[in-house]
């Protein structure tokens, strides 16, 4: 049997976990908050993040990382993206030397404007060939719910990659596998800061047209960086692309839509931010996205403005303004 540490109790770290054992793996979920280990491991549930859902009895919890990670064959990382340095610096010495490390953080890094590949290879001294991220359209509730979804699954190695696939398929989960990492993790990462501005649009009470709008041409400057980043254009096409982008940009499950949401009905970031219990990747890494885009060389005119509606005070709707008062251009592909 497979044995899996899952390092985060929280929502998708949980609801990924629920997938593995379901598998067939043996799953034990690092977690920071006491009540999470006691209620898994007591009552079958993690009431905090997934209340009214029972996990597998064979899934177990711990506050102990040591004990979690062990002899782990497969080790998931589902922490917040700008908190994953610190951990690994703690964690380094535990992770067993066969272990895959699989990351499910959807964010670049302040201040590097790593993706988290790379951070789990720098500060972990793990080689590529053992770490793989795994992005999709999966809202954790719906996964911990059982919904039928599919992902995808990336790593450098082929073979890592395939095992990964192999230790996540159910008869409700379906994982792709591709080993373009780069593409995976720049739709991962983009698709929130895409979702805030879309959400921005929805509580302003704009339509249809102008959220379609917003989301095609997010799908355009998600295809330009990843490409410059040397992705493989079609990974956006995907389920990691433009499958998560419509999922997030959506669904009212989506932290960073209904961040957004709240913006654009006229809450103060401040406000907004206190209303929001749980990580939102696309306000903690859309000015990392944008430094990066600016290194090379990218124009990425939403996530320009979600940046000033951030971190510059500019109001939400002078952001669809500036968007919308651009030159008039060709489009002859959705990465133009």
């Amino acid at each position: 049997m497979t044995r899996i540490a899952v390092m985060g109790g929280g929502s998708w770290g949980t609801a990924f976990g629920m997938v593995l054992a379901d598998a067939g793996g043996h799953v034990t979920i690092w977690a920071r908050e006491p009540e999470v280990v006691t209620a898994i491991n007591t009552q079958h549930v993690n009431e905090r993040y997934h209340p009214g859902i029972a996990l597998a009895e064979s899934i177990c919890a711990t506050n102990d990382p040591g004990e979690a990670l062990g002899d782990a064959d497969i080790i998931v990382l589902a922490v917040p993206a700008q908190s994953l340095r610190e951990n690994l610096d703690t964690w380094r010495p535990l992770i067993p030397t066969h272990a895959v490390l699989v990351s499910l953080m959807k964010g670049i890094e302040i201040g590097t404007s790593a993706r988290m590949s790379q951070v789990i290879h720098e500060a972990g001294d793990i080689s590529m060939s053992r770490i793989a991220v795994v992005s999709g359209p999966n809202l954790a509730r719906e996964i911990a719910l059982k919904q039928p979804a599919a992902t995808t699954v990336a790593c450098a190695d082929e073979s890592s990659a395939r095992r990964l696939q192999d230790a996540c398929t159910t008869d409700y989960f379906r994982p792709y596998w591709t080993t373009d990492v780069v593409g995976v993790e720049i739709g991962g990462s983009v698709k929130n800061v895409i979702a805030l501005a879309n959400g921005i649009a929805a509580g302003m009470g704009l339509g249809e047209n102008s959220q379609a709008s917003l989301i095609t041409r997010g799908l355009a400057e998600m295809v330009r960086l990843g490409v410059a980043l040397g992705a493989d254009p079609l990974t956006f096409q995907g389920l990691a692309g433009v499958g998560d982008l419509i999922a997030t940009c959506q669904s009212s499950l989506s932290r960073n839509r209904t961040f957004g949401e709240s913006l654009g009905r006229g809450m103060s970031f401040d406000e907004a931010t206190r209303a929001m219990t749980q990580t939102c990747e696309g306000v903690k890494s859309a000015r990392s996205i944008y430094e990066l885009a600016r290194a090379h060389h990218v124009d990425m005119p939403i996530t320009e403005q979600i940046v000033a509606v951030i971190h510059e005070g500019q109001p939400p709707r002078q952001m669809l303004a500036n968007f919308m008062s651009r030159a008039p251009r060709s489009e002859p592909g959705v990465g133009a």
